[in-house]
């Protein structure tokens, strides 16, 4: 069995450390881990699994073309580590009101996170980390969530975070992405059950979205921070969540409470006591 030699960034940082291990595919497994996400939504080490066991044949060729690149090393040298950036709002806060950086602070605060909080959730699971530039790709992925939040409109209710996953999915493919994504926004439509809401619809909406928009994880955070969030949107081809809102606006006059569904009075009681 012959391997490839081992790559190398100009700074000698290697792309993929030999100690990593080769992703199985196994999609057994990953329903297995899917199943049990569902009987315990709070147990995000499942949703890595989930992942861990449907890899992308496209995942080291996207890796290998960014950070093998005068633009992927350009990205190492000024944004070496992002939450230090997106958790500096006094300082994120000195552009321009309207700016993505004022929309990300408001969202952040409002809701209270840090970027720095979602690292140390990541890190509390005890995964291994390598030191090569697959962890790099992976880690300023897992760091962009909230600001993919901001940039689409997706709320953090149950279908704004199953949009948000597949506009994750249009820019990264991976099949971990649709199972989570897809599965999840059919529970969704399960729990509003008799709901005329689209949200079927709004999901592909939102994979059709990260599809068409360039990929983020490519691009300068620190100037798309700067830039006015509409401007930034149109330069991202981002366009209104149409079909998320309008399920929203169904759910509302329905009685359904888009961030609690499973309190909506018409919900079914097994739904709530499951």
């Amino acid at each position: 069995m012959t391997t490839s030699a081992p790559e190398y960034a100009s700074d000698g940082t290697i792309l993929r450390h030999p100690d990593r291990p080769e992703p199985r595919y196994s999609l057994p497994r990953a329903i297995k881990n899917f199943r049990l996400l569902m009987k315990d939504k709070e147990d995000t080490s499942l949703v890595f699994k989930i992942f861990e066991s449907l890899p992308s044949k496209s995942f080291m060729p996207r890796v290998r073309s960014l950070m093998l690149s005068e633009r992927g090393e350009q990205l190492r040298r000024s944004e070496p580590n992002l939450p230090d950036i997106l958790d500096n709002h006094a300082e994120l806060r000195k552009t321009p009101k309207g700016s993505l950086a004022h929309a990300y602070c408001d969202f952040m605060e409002s809701e209270g996170l840090t970027a720095a909080g979602l690292v140390a959730e990541a890190e509390s699971l005890g995964r291994p980390k390598y030191d090569d530039l697959v962890q790099w790709f992976a880690e300023r992925s897992r760091d962009t969530h909230d600001l993919f939040h901001v940039l689409t409109g997706y709320g953090r209710d149950a279908l704004g975070e199953q949009c948000v996953l597949l506009f994750t999915h249009g820019q990264s493919p991976s099949h971990g992405h649709l199972l989570i994504g897809y599965a999840g926004a059919f529970n969704v439509k399960k729990m509003a059950k008799g709901s005329s809401a689209p949200v079927i619809g709004a999901a592909r909406q939102a994979q059709r979205t990260g599809k068409g928009a360039p990929r983020l994880i490519e691009m300068s955070i620190r100037e798309l921070l700067a830039m006015d969030l509409h401007e930034a949107r149109r330069m991202l081809n981002i366009p209104e969540p149409t079909l998320y809102r309008e399920c929203h606006r169904i759910w509302r006059e329905e009685g359904i409470d888009p961030y609690n569904l499973l309190a909506s009075e018409n919900t079914p009681q097994e739904l709530v006591s499951a």
